[in-house]
């Protein structure tokens, strides 16, 4: 079996297993940010929360050891990387979290439009939710802070991921500006995707009654091009019939 081959087998059967492991991360991280648990519980989630992560690591070891072209694989994903090596942005590998978004393409149909919809959709609301929590974790204690509460954090994120950006809460260490710079990368990108999808219907829009004035049209030249067919046999035949006339005479 080839290396490619391996690869893909691996990521399809590590797939819903790392999801998993996602929802568990994100449970913890949740606890750990919004509850100050006592000291023993928080060395307990803490262990919880390193043995989880250790699965996201050894998942980006084995995907790199089964790709084929390793060096090239490493140099696209260099991201992965980040996640797997910088501590504060841990919490962005809940992203991962997306793949049980597919669950959302019944509500959106068949098309790929109404799944690229619901995607969007739910990606943005784990986005601010994610970011709200690290952003939290991040900037409570720090000197000057201004998003010292969960509610703050989630105005923070619903205004930058919009690209808003009222000012009146921002991030003053550099941790939390690294991850408002991520969260604005990712508002631009989920706008781009809501305006290649209208876009897209648009044109499929235009396209359709394109072609149905189109096919319209064609119908309506077949028909013309049946009618004087017809006119042309009566022609003839009524140019026999006065040929045999004029014989008779």
């Amino acid at each position: 079996m080839r290396a490619a081959e391996r690869l893909e087998q691996w990521e399809a059967r590590s797939e819903w297993a790392l999801a998993g492991v996602a929802v568990l991360f994100l449970v913890v991280y949740s606890i750990q940010v919004l509850t100050h648990p006592v000291r023993e519980v928080a060395h307990f989630l803490n262990g919880v929360m390193s043995l989880l992560y250790l699965a996201f690591v050894v998942d980006y070891l084995v995907r790199l050891w089964l790709a084929p072209h390793r060096r090239r694989w490493f140099f696209r994903h260099l991201f992965d990387l980040a996640i797997v090596a910088l501590p504060f942005l841990r919490p962005l590998r809940l992203l991962r979290l997306l793949v049980l978004i597919k669950m959302l393409h019944r509500v959106g149909g068949n098309a790929v439009r109404g799944r690229v919809a619901a995607y969007t959709a739910a990606s943005a609301a784990l986005l601010v939710y994610v970011a709200s929590l690290a952003m939290l974790q991040t900037e409570r204690y720090a000197v000057g802070s201004t998003i010292t509460d969960f509610g703050d954090a989630v105005w923070w994120s619903m205004t930058t991921i919009t690209t808003v950006g009222y000012g009146d809460t921002y991030p003053v260490t550099g941790p939390g500006r690294v991850i408002a710079v991520l969260l604005m990368i990712g508002g631009i990108s989920l706008l781009g995707v809501i305006t290649a999808t209208v876009a897209s219907w648009i044109v499929e829009r235009v396209s359709e009654e394109d072609s149905a004035n189109r096919a319209a049209t064609a119908s309506q030249i077949e028909d013309l091009r049946d009618e004087i067919r017809q006119l042309s046999v009566q022609l003839d035949l009524r140019d026999g019939v006065r040929e045999d006339a004029w014989s008779h005479r």
